[in-house]
């Protein structure tokens, strides 16, 4: 079992950045690959980033390619979500995943086997 805690999410500009925090507890969490997945209101749930366990293996949603970054601190748990030039089109709610597999073809097709509670990113124009 792994328990995820997201944190850092808010309003911001247009333009502007935020970093989300994601701290995780439980098992082995350098034998997770962890993702970041968002949902806006009245769309499907999609993933934005994903590193995998192994190798650090990154993912990104072609939408956040070159604005968004996604790293792991194992040695603190935690992964990281830097967003940067946000637009409004980013406005949803953030979550954090965790899953045992490394393929991203999976997560995008399948999601991950364990989920954050979520945290709001508004982005205003």
């Amino acid at each position: 079992q792994v328990q995820l805690v997201e944190s850092g999410g808010g309003l911001v500009q247009a333009g502007g950045s935020l970093r989300l925090s994601c701290a995780a507890s439980g098992r082995t969490f350098s034998r997770y690959s962890m993702g970041w997945f968002r949902q806006a209101p009245g769309q499907e749930r999609e993933l934005v980033a994903g590193i995998s366990w192994n190798f650090g293996r990154s993912y990104y949603a072609d939408s956040v390619k070159g604005r968004f970054t996604i790293s792991r601190d194992n040695a603190k748990n935690t992964v990281y979500l830097q967003m940067n030039s946000l637009k409004p089109e980013d406005t949803a709610v953030y979550y954090c995943a965790a899953d045992s597999n490394s393929d991203y073809v999976r997560w995008v097709k399948y999601g991950m086997d364990y989920w954050g509670k979520g945290t709001l990113v508004t982005v205003s124009s």
